[in-house]
């Protein structure tokens, strides 16, 4: 089953929309309610041992959406074609490393918890979506777990996986670099656009014909789930039906690659400048989404005349780039109806919270792909998932008398702010804020356009054979009418949202812009570093947030892990939430380094949330 989408054509809708009245109403915040502050358990490992145990029962209750969540391609027909894929190390193995996971290079791990399946965590297949697995060739894309299936490894060397997370090691800007050095490789010196087109063609089928003298089960290894048999003669009938369309698919997948990074060049040009050289390497566990969902619209607006005027308005006036965020616990965001149902109130959901309802803020994720048609069937199970999936719970051992007392020191420093249903948006941290302007007039009326065309309150999709309308209600109430408050006003999003401190320990480095590496330094704000490592997968118990500094000249470089320079780009400076301030006349402490104490126990207390 297919939903049709116009995504890839964005711009078209943002054009229509120059001549659309735009939403001017604010959205109201009701007075915050006292906070409410949870408290440590007196038994600490029974605590763990329960709260681990709980997620893990939560996980297998809602079995089908997790497995949505983590392993379903974004579409059915749509992505770049499975064969292709696999054939990028056959083609550049320089480039790519490893078959046993070749995409370890761009920061996907393979989860031990997935019985032989032949992708690493985050690659999804859409023969796990169709109804009949060969209906068409099989197209793969990330799933929601590239980004938000982490991990962290203990001092045994034990991995634990932080499922709702953050991938800290994912780099999506260096795959689709990647892809494109791969097929520079093939083109050569060759400037004839045709040329290079049959010389891709040629490159993929010379490589499959590679592969398939090397192994009958080379490009799925056999793998098989309660409903699915990828054999042999799965593999077989895979290549037939690629072979049968290879030099239009592959003409296909080369044009996209090609354009993706073009237009990313687009859009360092505008907002990274100078900057560009080093953008091009990316940063994993970071990505500029607003800027790369902008960018497959920029793409797109280079067909005619008509879309080349208005293409240098597509992309966002300023550098986007953020940290990942943790998924889990949704509710403890979710916006709410003001007393008349026309207006949401106290919540959000990304930084900024300027999409409040999560299954647009799904939908918004599945589109930073530039896929043409959408499964929405995995941001409607997304919603079910991330609803109520407890936050990881903290791994290691804890200092419960020194948690109780940073309870009460939280409870009166940083309880009122992060809260859950707190919706105000601060501007008065001085953190960076170019993160916050990313969603100008023109890419919000472009998006409420193209995320109403994907899933209106008439659309019906049909889920574990049950018919459902994903995008009917919200909270009980009907969206019929309310497509504006898919994305708020503009006015509404200048400054970023204090969300509810659930999984803190799993979240680092912190700030919006990941410019801190452990709560310490967000907390002691003059001993924070200028550069660190960023990305490693050991942890800093005592400062809480993963290992930053290096273990020893001898051990560089680190496979896993870059360093961050919160002095390279202005986007990316560490400077916020390092002055107290005063909300509604109450002082809040922000700054805790005439009190190295206080910071240690709230520290601890954080380890317990």
């Amino acid at each position: 089953m297919k939903y049709r989408t116009s995504l890839r054509l964005t711009f078209l809708l943002i054009a229509s929309a120059l001549f659309s009245t735009a939403c001017s109403d604010k959205a109201l915040h009701a007075p915050a309610p006292p906070a409410s502050v949870k408290k440590v358990a007196a038994n600490w490992s029974a605590d763990q041992a329960q709260r681990i145990a709980q997620k893990t029962q939560y996980i297998k209750d809602n079995q089908s959406a997790f497995d949505w969540f983590s392993d379903f391609a974004f579409s059915e027909s749509d992505g770049t074609p499975y064969i292709i894929l696999r054939l990028l190390p056959v083609i550049a193995p320089e480039l790519w490393g490893s078959d046993d996971n070749f995409l370890s290079v761009v920061g996907l791990f393979n989860d031990t918890r997935q019985n032989a399946y032949p992708m690493p965590r985050g690659i999804g297949i859409s023969a796990l979506n169709r109804e009949k697995p060969l209906g068409d060739i099989d197209y793969t894309s990330f799933t929601c777990a590239a980004c938000h299936i982490g991990r962290v490894k203990k001092a045994s060397g034990e991995i634990v996986y932080i499922d709702g997370g953050i991938n800290t090691e994912f780099n999506i800007v260096l795959y689709r670099v990647k892809v494109y050095q791969t097929l520079q490789k093939i083109i050569g010196e060759e400037s004839d656009k045709n040329k290079q087109q049959q010389l891709i063609i040629d490159a993929f089928l010379s490589a499959l014909e590679k592969a398939k003298v090397t192994s009958n089960t080379f490009f799925y290894r056999n793998y098989q789930n309660p409903w699915l048999n990828l054999d042999a003669a799965y593999e077989k009938a895979q290549i037939s039906l690629f072979t049968d369309r290879a030099a239009e698919l592959i003409s296909a997948f080369a044009t996209r690659a090609i354009a993706n990074y073009t237009g990313y060049g687009a859009l360092l040009d505008k907002n990274y400048k100078g900057f560009q050289s080093r953008s091009l390497q990316g940063f994993p566990g970071m990505a500029d989404a607003t800027g790369i969902f902008t960018v497959n619209s920029y793409n797109a607006a280079q067909d005619n005349f008509f879309t080349r005027l208005f293409a240098s308005y597509i992309l966002p006036d300023s550098p986007g780039i953020t940290d990942i965020m943790s998924v889990w616990q949704q509710h403890e965001r979710k916006a709410e109806w003001d007393a008349s149902h026309k207006t949401l109130i106290n919540g959000g959901g990304q930084w900024n919270g300027n999409i409040p309802i999560p299954m647009y803020r799904n939908l918004a994720a599945q589109s930073t792909l530039g896929l043409d048609d959408i499964d929405i069937r995995v941001s409607a199970f997304a919603v079910d998932l991330l609803d109520k999936l407890p936050a990881s719970v903290y791994p290691f051992e804890l200092d419960v008398e020194l948690a109780k007392q940073g309870e009460a020191l939280f409870s009166k420093n940083c309880a009122q702010c992060h809260q859950p249903h707190n919706g105000k948006v601060y501007d008065n941290l001085n953190v960076n804020l170019d993160r916050s302007y990313v969603v100008n007039w023109l890419i919000r009326r472009g998006g409420i356009s193209g995320f109403n065309d994907t899933c209106s309150p008439s659309t019906r999709v049909v889920m574990d054979k049950v018919v459902s309308n994903p995008c009917a209600t919200f909270d009980g109430v009907s969206l019929k009418g309310k497509k504006d408050l898919i994305i708020s006003p503009n006015d509404q999003h200048h400054g970023y949202n204090a969300r509810p401190l659930s999984g803190i320990w799993a979240q680092a480095p912190y700030l919006h812009n990941g410019s801190v590496p452990t709560v310490y330094h967000l907390l002691m704000p003059d001993e924070r570093p200028l550069s660190f490592f960023k990305s490693r997968l050991e942890y800093d118990q005592q400062k809480l947030g993963f290992a930053w500094t290096a273990p020893s000249p001898a051990q560089l470089p680190l496979s896993n892990s870059y360093i961050f320079d919160s002095n390279s780009f202005p986007a990316f400076s560490n400077a916020g939430h390092d002055t107290d301030i005063i909300e509604n006349g109450q002082r809040y402490k922000l700054n805790w380094s005439d009190d190295k104490a206080g910071a240690m126990a709230i520290i601890e207390y954080l380890k317990t949330l």
